[in-house]
């Protein structure tokens, strides 16, 4: 396969703007890592027109997508997690254009994986969790089995995946089998949710009682970002302005409900401005050190 693509990656490793090439083959027969095709070529670039550029090809009776990347995006999705196939491309791919070490270099950053990169990933999946866990409960008070048990899946691979960042790892495609190894209490609670022979209602109200359990021991560790972001100021800040904060931009959908949960768990206080509206004020947030 490398023969067929040698034309095409060696073209681009001629650019002085390519840093590197990386190879992903796949290795059966469905394949969600390559998005089923037989190869995926990862360009990446110094810059581009544009962020993110793919090109499918057909050569013989085989196939292959060219992902032609802008390191500032590449950075920004391994940070955040936003594109998961991404890290295992960087990191089981084969190298077949390395400029100056740079893809040696990422692969080192990357089992580094580096304490604030930590702490912005488990603000994501702390913020997912907290949204699911709380629609969840919500469904289960309204008597929606089947929409409960769907959030609290999803409840629970944000709790996987947490466990995990917060051991220091990056979470892999298969979540389950890696939390296995790394975590078995949590691993336990998704095991318990598939096998348990209570009957459904009560398997899932057991189940919003764990989760609950292991939010509240991860809230401290998996709110720092989001609290030292609104350190850097001694004043109140209204929603608006830190929604648009740019290292809060990646969980800014769920940054409300994240918040309404620090505030319950007094995290994070209200204080209430008056306007010139009688009986209307706007509320402002500060931690409540």
């Amino acid at each position: 396969m490398e023969d067929l693509l040698r034309p095409i990656y060696q073209e681009r490793a001629s650019d002085s703007n390519t840093l590197g090439i990386i190879m992903m083959e796949r290795k059966v027969s469905i394949s969600p890592i390559t998005d089923n095709f037989d190869v995926i070529l990862l360009v990446i670039v110094s810059s581009a027109n544009e962020p993110w550029f793919v090109k499918h090809y057909q050569m013989q009776e085989k196939t292959a997508a060219m992902h032609i990347v802008e390191e500032s995006q590449l950075n920004y999705w391994m940070d955040t997690g936003f594109y998961r196939r991404i890290l295992e491309w960087v990191t089981n791919g084969q190298v077949l254009f390395d400029r100056n070490e740079y893809v040696s270099n990422l692969r080192l950053n990357v089992e580094d994986f580096p304490e604030k990169k930590r702490e912005l990933r488990m603000a994501i999946e702390f913020a997912k969790l907290t949204r699911s866990y709380r629609e969840a409960k919500q469904l289960f008070a309204g008597g929606h089995t089947l929409d409960t048990y769907n959030k609290v899946l999803s409840s629970l691979h944000s709790l996987g995946r947490l466990a995990i960042i917060e051991k220091g790892y990056h979470p892999e495609l298969v979540v389950w089998s890696q939390l296995k190894r790394i975590d078995p209490a949590t691993y336990k609670l998704y095991e318990e949710l598939l096998t348990s022979d209570e009957e459904m209602e009560k398997r899932l109200e057991l189940m919003l009682l764990a989760i609950d359990f292991a939010i509240s021991g991860r809230t401290k560790v998996a709110s720092k970002h989001l609290l030292d972001v609104m350190r850097t100021k001694k004043e109140t800040w209204a929603f608006g302005d830190l929604k648009i904060h740019p290292s809060v931009e990646p969980y800014q959908l769920d940054l409300s409900m994240m918040m309404d949960y620090l505030i319950e768990k007094n995290f994070i206080r209200v204080e209430k401005l008056e306007t010139k509206g009688k009986g209307v004020c706007h509320l402002q947030y500060q931690v409540n050190e």
